[in-house]
C-alpha cells in the first residue's frame, strides 16, 4: 500500500514534465466535459431548533455544454474560499422559520470551466489514491460516486429543503448524482423533482411529484449515490434536512453529472 501513495506521486511528476514540453498542451484541458461549481451557505436563525448553526452546501455540476468557453483554470476548486464573487444575502423563510441564504460564485449554468492539464493530472492521483481506500467508486476525476450508506438516527423532524438544479440544454436527459453529510448523526432525503415548482409546492404544503424509478430518490441516508434516466431538462434535486443540527458548521456535498 505504502508504495502505491509513492509510485502515484511520481506517475503524476512524470506527466507534468512531459506536458511540459508542450507548452500549449500544458495550458490546454483533457476533459471533455464543462465543471460548474458554487456553494450555498445558510444560516437560521432563532426559529429554527438548529438554530445558530449554519450548513455549507458544495455543489458540483458536469454536464455536456453546447457552447464550451474556453475557460481554462488551475486552481483546486475543492477549496472554495479562493473565490471572491459572492451572491447577495438573501433573508427567507420556510413555514415561517427565518434563515439567512448566501450564494457563492452560482451562475445558473452560466458560467463554467475545464481544468488545465496538469490540474487535471494531480486530480487524477488523487482520484486513484480514494478510489484505492474505497471512499470513490468513480474513476472519473471530476464525477463523485460514494457508497450508499443509511442513517441509524432517524427520527420525526421538521426538515429545512434545499433545491439544486441541474444543468443541461437538452429536453430530456439523465443524470447520476451523490451527496453526503459530514455530520453522521444527522442524515437527509433526496428527490430528483422536475423542476423548481416541486420545491415550491413543498414549503406550501409538504407535497410534491417527484421521478420515482430506483436511483431517483433516497430516505434517511449520510451518503447516496443513484442514477435518474430520462429526465426534464429543467429537473434538479430537492433534499431535506432535518431540523436537529448541533455542529457549528456542516458540510453537505453534491455531485451531479450528465451522462453522455
Amino acid at each position: 500500500m505504502k508504495k502505491i501513495f509513492v509510485i502515484l506521486p511520481a506517475i503524476a511528476f512524470a506527466v507534468l514534465l512531459l506536458n511540459g514540453f508542450y507548452g500549449h498542451l500544458l495550458f490546454a484541458s483533457p476533459y471533455d466535459q464543462d465543471i460548474n461549481k458554487y456553494s450555498i451557505y445558510v444560516h437560521f436563525q432563532e426559529e429554527w431548533n438548529s438554530f445558530p448553526v449554519n450548513v455549507l452546501f458544495e455543489i458540483t455540476n458536469v454536464w455536456s455544454n453546447p457552447n464550451p468557453t474556453d475557460h481554462v483554470y488551475s486552481t483546486d476548486f475543492s477549496n472554495v474560499s479562493n473565490f471572491d464573487n459572492y451572491n447577495f444575502n438573501n433573508l427567507q423563510f420556510q413555514d415561517n422559520r427565518g434563515y439567512v441564504e448566501l450564494k457563492h460564485q452560482f451562475s445558473d449554468c452560466n458560467s463554467s470551466w475545464k481544468p488545465m492539464t496538469y490540474r487535471y493530472a494531480i486530480d487524477s492521483i488523487r482520484t486513484q489514491i480514494e478510489l484505492i481506500q474505497g471512499s470513490e467508486l468513480s474513476s472519473d476525476t471530476y464525477v463523485s460516486i460514494i457508497p450508499n450508506v443509511k442513517t441509524t438516527n432517524s427520527i420525526e423532524s421538521n426538515y429545512y429543503a434545499q433545491f439544486i438544479p441541474i444543468c443541461s440544454d437538452k429536453k430530456i436527459t439523465s443524470y447520476e448524482y451523490s451527496i453526503s453529510i459530514d455530520d453522521r448523526n444527522s442524515w437527509f432525503d433526496v428527490y430528483f423533482v422536475d423542476s423548481k415548482k416541486q420545491f415550491d409546492n413543498y414549503l406550501k404544503s409538504e407535497k410534491f411529484n417527484f421521478y420515482t424509478n430506483d436511483g431517483c430518490f433516497g430516505k434517511s441516508y449520510t451518503s447516496f449515490s443513484g442514477v435518474c434516466e430520462n429526465i426534464d431538462g429543467n429537473s434538479g434535486l430537492l433534499i431535506l434536512i432535518p431540523d436537529n443540527l448541533s455542529r457549528s458548521l456542516t458540510k453537505i456535498e453534491i455531485n451531479l453529472h450528465e451522462k453522455i
